[in-house]
C-alpha cells in the first residue's frame, strides 16, 4: 500500500494513489480534502484512503498526461504554487509494516524521502497505531504554520 499525504496552507490532501508499475504510483480519483483542524475527518480520509488501496491506473504517454489531479483541488495553476509551503509524506505499508516517511524538496525539483522524518513501525503496529502517529504529525506541522503566519502578520505590521 502507497499513500501520499499532503498538507498545504490549513488543508489535508489524500488522493487515491493508482498503481501503474511496482513501485510506480499517480494520483487518481477520489481525492479526500479535509481541514487540518478535522481530527476526524482526517481519520476518516486515511482510512478510506488506505482501505481503497492502490487500484491499477492506466500507464500514459507523456503527450498524455493532465496536469496534476491536486492542483484542481487547490483552486491554483501551477504545481509549483501547490508546492510553496507543502508538507508531504509518503505512507507505506508491506507485509503488513508500515513506515511513514517525511520528504524533502530535493535541488531537481522533486522530492525525496528524509531519514530523520521517517518512522518505522514495529511489526506489531496496526493501521490505528499509524493513522495516530500520522494525525499527530499532522497537528504539529499545523500548529507550526499557524504560528508562522501569525508571526509574519505581526511582523508586517
Amino acid at each position: 500500500m502507497n499513500c501520499h499525504l499532503y498538507l498545504r496552507k490549513d488543508l489535508v490532501y489524500l488522493p487515491t494513489m493508482g498503481k501503474i508499475g511496482e513501485g510506480i504510483y499517480r494520483a487518481v480519483e477520489p481525492v479526500a480534502v479535509v481541514s487540518a483542524s478535522d481530527i476526524d475527518g482526517i481519520r476518516r480520509a486515511l482510512e478510506e484512503t488506505i482501505a481503497r488501496g492502490n487500484p491499477p491506473a492506466q500507464l500514459l504517454r507523456r503527450s498524455e498526461y493532465p496536469p496534476p489531479l491536486l492542483l484542481k483541488y487547490a483552486r491554483i495553476k501551477s504545481w509549483s504554487a501547490f508546492e510553496h509551503g507543502l508538507k508531504f509524506w509518503i505512507i507505506k505499508e508491506k507485509n503488513g509494516i508500515f513506515q511513514i516517511a517525511g520528504q524533502s524538496k530535493r535541488t531537481d525539483g522533486g522530492w525525496r524521502p528524509e531519514p530523520e522524518k521517517t518512522i518505522d513501525f514495529p511489526p506489531s503496529s496496526t493501521t490505528d497505531d499509524m493513522i495516530d502517529r500520522m494525525l499527530a504529525i499532522v497537528q504539529k506541522e499545523a500548529a507550526k504554520k499557524s504560528k508562522e503566519i501569525e508571526y509574519s502578520a505581526r511582523s508586517k505590521k
